[in-house]
């Protein structure tokens, strides 16, 4: 073989092998259990994501669902994000059998007022913060980014209560949004699952804690600075109801706010085409436009405003 040819045919070689992803990190640091406060319950923990090599990687945060009973912060399905640069932190709460609501969403407020606190520890950019979850999850995330600065949902927890626990984006995938209208709008499935869930986290049935289901519900909370909301959920599903996700999306309508709805059509509670290539793709695109600076990759198809 003539050494030109051989030469070549080696080139193509390496052009075949290389790796066609060249934006994607080389590896991930994980750092598991970190204590961002404590209740009288127990130690509140998160986990930490990390695209190393990036520098001041903008902060997400994931919230997993469960009924808000159940779940865990180990299942994080966004680490296609941390590849592409993103830091990810997923948060515990405490479960409704501990801690009736708002404990959750104190939490949650003191995990974001931690996380901005220590972003010169772990090297990650908390100017922007982007929230993430989904079912009851979703229903969090989307609490969280609507009660920006209200008093009666921040709670005391943590040792940073000079932080801000505001959010600058949403992706609500499937949440309930109104507690009030939840159970009418339901299958006989989904009040099979929604009212012990919903007796847990309140008390009692919605119904018969007005105050506190409204309270709970993100739709009662929305006004004119609120943060850019993506919500993504399938017409199919048995346990909460896509007019739920229709109530919302109203809302932010009605207040003129920016807001994109991702229906997948056939889509049930969950599945992997909520984390397909098209939706992840739709994800970071409106992660990185509300987020940072680096422009948006334009996704290939979505239903907006």
């Amino acid at each position: 073989m003539r050494p030109s040819y051989r030469a070549g045919l080696l080139l193509v070689l390496l052009l075949i092998s290389a790796p066609t992803r060249s934006f994607a990190v080389e590896s991930i640091q994980r750092i598991n259990d970190i204590q961002y406060a404590t209740t009288d319950q127990q130690r509140l923990l998160l986990d930490l994501y990390l695209p190393e090599g990036v520098k001041q990687p903008p902060l997400l945060i994931w919230i997993h669902g469960g009924a808000w009973r159940a779940g865990s912060k180990a299942n994080m399905p966004l680490t296609e994000l941390v590849e592409h640069g993103f830091a990810v932190a997923s948060v515990e709460y405490r479960l409704s059998p501990v801690a009736r609501f708002p404990a959750q969403i104190h939490d949650i407020k003191a995990a974001i007022r931690f996380l901005r606190g220590s972003a010169d520890k772990y090297g990650y950019n908390a100017d922007k913060i982007g929230i993430l979850g989904s079912s009851a999850g979703g229903h969090l995330v989307a609490l969280m980014g609507v009660t920006n600065g209200n008093a009666q949902l921040e709670g005391d927890l943590g040792d940073f209560d000079q932080e801000s626990s505001r959010i600058d984006a949403i992706v609500d995938y499937f949440g309930p949004t109104n507690f009030m209208t939840i159970l009418p709008q339901s299958t006989p499935h989904g009040l099979s699952v929604r009212v012990p869930a919903l007796q847990l986290l309140l008390g009692d049935r919605p119904e018969n804690r007005p105050e506190l289901a409204k309270l709970a519900s993100p739709v009662f909370h929305v006004d004119d600075k609120d943060p850019p909301l993506l919500m993504i959920h399938g017409d199919q599903d048995p346990q909460v109801p896509i007019n739920q996700s229709h109530e919302l999306h109203g809302k932010y309508k009605q207040h003129g706010l920016d807001v994109t709805f991702e229906v997948i059509h056939g889509g049930a509670h969950g599945g992997p085409q909520f984390f397909d290539a098209k939706r992840m793709q739709l994800v970071e695109a409106f992660l990185r436009k509300h987020l940072t600076s680096q422009p948006a990759p334009k996704p290939k198809a979505l239903q907006s405003n």
